[in-house]
């Protein structure tokens, strides 16, 4: 049966377990190890095994557990990248957005965004529905390929005033003509997409391995051999040996090379963030709301940047604002002054929202490439692009390849060119073809709403109507074996306090997805986290089920609790208590 064509019923999949081998990573030589295990990282070990590569990938913490999992969950097409008339990096970004819906249609969907228009100038109807539909034109052949016509990007099309006043009422209404609405994609779990990608790195042969640091880089003369790398869980220290080393940590990336000679110029980070608040509003599409920055590369732009309003699950993202800051990946943060900066910022800029600091269930933040620092001089610069770096001409270094991956949407594009470079160093094995086609584990549903139907009517008893979609959503075609374990075992068969994540989805985390710690699991493997803090009863509840399933100790589960509310704290994400006192504070 073809990729992608498979059924609309739900099947009980082959298993797609992936499990730490510490003692495999050391045995035998890798063609390829790809260091990190971001979105980049855990695509560009995917493209390795596609192409034949015995593959090997290493993760200093969890996978996706920086940048890739405090994003704005948006698959973005490039629609900005007409502004700079930039139809090449256009085209690339709507096509991977065409594979991402394609190879992985439960956890990326389509998302209406509706930019308000006004009088005749540049934020009339005319001059944005004129770059829009030039969009829609130089992008219309690259939908094609996904299956599902409700994952399929739709044409741009336009409001009227009393229409765009009906699904958004509030919104400034001075000059106000209608609105531009065109479609992008969004994320209903990035780190589970990422866990994607390493599982069918696993799938395919790869060796992957959570909480593996390298922390050094072997030589033999000027050839890159390998690495020395520290198990962070047990104290173990061995080396890893490879043809190839591909270094994709991202802002880490940098401090693997500090052995070797100057590579080229070091670029600078912006620290994109958003935050998240308790609303969840009627209509199911996207707000832009005219910001204060401006694009100083931009060919034709607009007055300034926008800000957005975008529905994800049961809240609210806001966001993007992006700031230059030094590279330091372990100590970025975002002071809550400015915090409340930025909900001044968008209040001023639509009064009637009214923003309160009450409302932040948590902020994201992660460091990605801007270009050069020194180009940006008081406003933001267009140079968000990736960094693809082949040693042998920065540094006369052999066996090395860095990759600096700048969003989601390009992780997988960014791996192929990294591959294409590696064949270079290893000679051809194969195509690597069924890359933007294969999909991702769990991700064969040609149908994903008659999909969805199906297995709401066979749910089980003890499975709220309610909670199906998100399991279908988390884990696709592999939901049934999660409703296998909970059919074994029914004390799995329940749900955390406050809300919809089951026992059993827990114990999937630990037994078949690597999930060493307690933050893999309440951040990344479930959702039980993603929203903001879950609450201590929730939580007290999850360290008990995790001290069976991995035999903690008081000490170890003590240790565990910390870490996690520590990440709580830097992202200031309050339990539901304390965010009852900032409410009463305000």
């Amino acid at each position: 049966m073809p990729y992608g064509r498979i059924g609309y019923h739900c099947p009980v999949p082959s298993s797609a377990s992936i499990h730490r081998d510490l003692k495999g990573l050391g045995d035998q030589p890798y063609d390829v190890l790809v260091v990190g295990g971001g979105a980049a990282g855990a695509a560009t070990a995917r493209e390795a095994a596609l192409r034949g590569y015995r593959t090997g990938l290493i993760e200093r913490e969890d996978f996706s557990a920086g940048a890739s999992a405090h994003c704005f969950k948006v698959v973005h097409g490039g629609i900005r990248y007409i502004q700079h008339g930039d139809v090449r990096r256009l085209r690339a970004s709507c096509r991977e957005r065409a594979v991402l819906l394609r190879i992985a249609p439960h956890l990326v969907a389509p998302l209406q965004f509706a930019i308000p228009t006004y009088g005749q100038g540049k934020s009339s109807k005319w001059f944005l529905g004129t770059g829009m539909l030039l969009y829609d034109a130089l992008t219309a052949d690259l939908n094609r390929h996904v299956l599902d016509p409700a994952r399929r990007i739709r044409p741009t099309r336009f409001l009227g005033r009393d229409e765009t006043l009906a699904l958004f009422p509030s919104i400034e209404q001075r000059n106000l003509s209608g609105a531009a609405v065109f479609e992008d994609g969004q994320m209903y779990n990035p780190p589970r997409l990422v866990l994607g990608f390493v599982k069918a790195a696993a799938e395919l042969g790869a060796t992957v391995a959570n909480y593996v640091e390298a922390t050094s880089l072997l030589f033999e003369g000027s050839r890159v051999i390998g690495v020395t790398a520290a198990d962070r869980l047990g104290n173990q220290r061995f080396e890893i040996r490879a043809r190839l080393v591909i270094n994709a940590a991202g802002p880490w990336a940098e401090g693997l090379l500090q052995s070797i000679a100057p590579y080229g110029e070091h670029g600078s980070y912006s620290r994109d963030t958003c935050f998240m608040v308790a609303r969840r509003y009627e209509t199911p599409m996207a707000l832009a709301v005219q910001g204060r920055a401006r694009d100083s590369d931009a060919l034709v732009a607009r007055n300034t940047r926008h800000l957005f309003l975008v529905p994800w699950r049961d809240c609210t993202l806001v966001g993007v604002w992006h700031v230059v800051v030094p590279r330091e990946p372990d100590a970025v943060a975002l002071p809550r002054v400015e915090l409340r900066q930025f909900i001044d910022e968008f209040n001023a800029s639509y009064p009637a929202l009214r923003l309160q600091e009450s409302e932040v269930r948590r902020v994201d933040f992660g460091l990605v490439p801007f270009g050069e620092a020194a180009r940006q001089g008081g406003g933001l610069s267009f140079g968000k692009q990736s960094r693809l770096i082949d040693h042998r001409r920065h540094g006369d270094v052999d066996g090395l390849i860095s990759l600096i991956s700048v969003r989601y949407t390009v992780a997988r594009r960014d791996a192929v060119d990294a591959l294409n470079l590696a064949a270079t160093y290893l000679g051809v094995r194969a195509s690597g073809r069924e890359s933007g086609s294969r999909p991702l584990p769990g991700g064969d549903i040609a149908n994903f709403a008659r999909s969805l139907r199906e297995c709401a009517a066979r749910r089980p008893a003890w499975l709220p109507a309610t909670a199906t979609e998100a399991l279908v959503r988390n884990y696709g075609t592999h939901a049934e074996q999660v409703l296998a374990l909970a059919a074994r075992d029914p004390q799995l068969a329940r749900y955390f306090s406050g809300s919809e994540v089951s026992y059993a989805e827990a114990a999937y985390a630990v037994r078949e997805e690597m999930a060493q710690r307690m933050t893999d699991v309440v951040l990344r493997r479930t959702g039980l986290g993603t929203n903001g803090h879950p609450g201590c009863r929730a939580l007290d509840e999850m360290q008990e089920l995790l001290r069976r399933e991995l035999s903690w100790s008081e000490e170890r589960m003590a240790e565990e609790r910390a870490a996690l509310e520590r990440h709580f704290v830097r992202y200031l994400a309050p339990a539901p208590a304390a965010l009852e006192g900032l409410a009463r504070s305000a």
